[in-house]
């Protein structure tokens, strides 16, 4: 199973989970706030007991990424033109990480939060854990 634990109350991360959503039609994954319950077991299942609210995490086959490694990995499973992100492996490390960190970091500023989770919309449900 390929899950993406994502910052529930941010609205840049909604917005990445509405794209994905949209954009994984074959239904490869499976969603959790990073703030709701399952969230919070699954990273105490991949031995991680802090809950880090500014990285993307994907986890894949038991192996878990966060932020920039997330994206790119991810992006190897989207179809079309967004597939291309995965390219973005080939630029340096600490340029990828240090665009995603700033976005990170000023997601709430500059997109918003809401004040509490994306509950799934009626025909989701079954991609939200």
């Amino acid at each position: 199973m390929k899950i993406i634990l994502f910052d529930g109350v941010c609205n840049f991360c909604n917005t990445t989970v509405n794209f994905m959503l949209k954009h994984d039609r074959e239904h490869v994954f499976r969603f959790s706030p990073l703030q709701s319950e399952k969230g919070r077991e699954i990273l105490r299942q991949q031995g991680r007991l802090d809950t880090n609210l500014n990285a993307l995490i994907f986890i894949e086959e038991d192996k878990l990424m966060e932020g920039m490694d997330a994206v790119m990995a991810i992006s190897k499973y989207l179809k079309g033109c967004f597939r291309l992100i995965y390219l973005l492996r080939f630029l340096p490390h600490r340029v990828t990480h240090t665009a995603y960190a700033l976005i990170a970091k000023n997601r709430y500023r500059w997109f918003g939060k809401k004040e509490v989770c994306r509950i799934p919309k009626p025909g989701e449900e079954d991609r939200f854990l």
